[in-house]
């Protein structure tokens, strides 16, 4: 006979799982699976030529000719989204942040077995952004045209849209495409250094070359390369030079990077998002890094920067003056296209700052409390966890993961039969009402793909259409590349 204790002990985990189960609440996250899927992705956005030891194989050559009407070869790459363009602005932005979850958590990957996936989704951008940088002041920014690839509903491997090249030059500016890539490539020469020495040292002087183009010749990418701007504007070129700068610092050492950032006139301030457009806080965060170890004075515009960076922290962690606004069940809500792609830069920058302040034995002091290591641990978790299946939806927004995630993702690749099991051409309306308004699954499981999200009330609509929160992105899944290594 039970007695009256543990009939109430079975009545309190009764309780207990009732409400995890309400909120969605998973009791154990297999981050290393996610990040095994996570890396997975990025063969699946692969443009060019495959590798023989491609691992998406519903995927095929496609894009070979890119670079054609400016007699260059530009193929490989990646395709930025769901769409068929290579934007040279946020695969540089993608390069930059792989290569940081490279070089502050190789010991995680190295553990987990996945430095050489992650090395290998690098260099696949790295190897192209080389081509597209054929001399010190030219810089190929766009690859196709997004207006009419948007106008149709095609698979790479067989597209018939115009693949038209995009540049930049000593004529036409474009300081912040320029300080972008110079920042990927700085910071991928760190994470090739112990690898390919040769290969680092190459990357390390395209990243000199470009920055100190986008330096001396200034103005935002738009201004020369407009049809990038429709769909990637630039907000400014600032942050990307001290992005750059700071990258190059690290890479290097030498002082006139350092004289770059405390020289500045413009520290960013205080942001409210990490992004493809906006850099001030990696920047911050960088130079913060310096400060907390030493290799900076805690003054100045140093001084700043590091307050800079601690006080997005404390807005993240909701201990700010202006904190970042939550959705009802806890999930970091910045803006409603493709809000995960900053929640995801959010918990990276956590994650990192954590380690920081760790090394330091530091902590934050915010205006409403004091945060220390664990607590910005704690913050990337729960995001994390989210992302991952902790939510109302009980859904996991990486496609692939778990038992419930998007099966309809905006994403022209793996929403239409894949051309090694049909291989006639699907055409540019065919697609559209064929495959684009088939209102099933996508045919081709586009693993470790994390979509836009849900909205701010923490709802999701999982068709094709919504563009807005079910396209997925590479500068999405870059950052959380970092985190779940960490979190593995």
């Amino acid at each position: 006979m039970f007695s009256c204790r543990s009939i109430n002990i079975v009545v309190l985990v009764c309780l207990i799982s009732t409400f995890l189960s309400i909120y969605g609440v998973v009791s154990s996250v297999d981050y290393g699976t996610a990040l095994t899927k996570s890396l997975l992705y990025y063969d699946a956005q692969r443009s060019g030529k495959l590798p023989s030891d491609q691992r998406v194989k519903w995927r095929g050559d496609s894009a070979l000719n890119d670079g054609s009407d400016a007699n260059i070869d530009l193929a490989g790459g990646y395709y930025d989204a769901g769409d068929n363009v290579k934007f040279g602005f946020p695969m540089a932005f993608t390069i930059t942040m792989l290569a940081w979850s490279t070089i502050d958590f190789s010991s995680k990957l190295t553990a987990k077995k996945e430095m050489g996936h992650a090395l290998s989704a690098i260099k696949w951008g790295t190897d192209y952004l080389i081509k597209a940088h054929p001399a010190p002041d030219v810089l190929y920014g766009e690859l196709g045209d997004g207006d009419s690839d948007h106008a149709c509903w095609m698979r790479p491997e067989d597209m018939t849209t115009p693949r038209t090249s995009f540049k930049i030059d000593d004529q036409h500016p474009g300081s912040d495409l320029a300080g972008e890539t110079a920042a990927a490539f700085a910071a991928s020469s760190i994470a090739f250094r112990a690898s390919d020495a040769s290969y680092s040292n190459q990357l390390l002087n395209h990243a000199k070359q470009l920055f100190d183009y986008g330096s001396k010749h200034q103005g935002v990418y738009q201004s020369s390369i407009p049809e990038g701007g429709k769909f990637y504007s630039s907000s400014g070129f600032e942050d990307e030079l001290l992005w750059a700068a700071a990258w190059l610092h690290r890479a290097t050492n030498e002082q006139s990077y350092l004289d770059f950032l405390s020289g500045t006139g413009n520290t960013g301030g205080t942001r409210t998002e990490f992004s493809w457009d906006d850099k001030y806080i990696g920047a911050q965060v960088l130079a913060a890094k310096l400060v907390l170890e030493g290799n900076a004075e805690n003054s100045g515009k140093m001084a700043e920067f590091k307050r800079q960076a601690e006080q997005f922290i404390c807005s993240c962690a909701q201990k700010g003056n202006n904190n970042v606004k939550k959705t009802p069940r806890g999930l970091l809500w910045f803006q409603p296209w493709n809000n995960l792609q900053y929640t995801t830069t959010a918990a990276f920058i956590a994650i990192v700052y954590s380690n920081y302040l760790s090394d330091a034995d530091a902590s934050i002091e915010c205006p409403t409390g004091t945060l220390q290591s664990a607590d910005l641990v704690d913050l990337a978790r729960s995001q994390v966890d989210y992302i991952l299946g902790s939510n109302p939806k009980k859904m996991s927004y990486m496609v692939g993961f778990g038992k419930s995630y998007p099966t309809q993702v905006h994403h022209r690749g793996s929403s239409i039969v894949s051309i090694k099991k049909d291989p006639t051409p699907v055409s540019c309306k065919d697609g559209l009402t064929i495959w684009f308004n088939k209102n099933q699954p996508n045919p081709n499981v586009l693993d470790g793909a994390v979509v836009g999200g849900p909205d701010a009330n923490d709802q999701y609509t999982d068709t094709r259409s919504n563009f807005q929160s079910a396209e997925p992105a590479t500068v999405t899944v870059a950052p959380l590349v970092g985190v779940l290594a960490f979190l593995a």
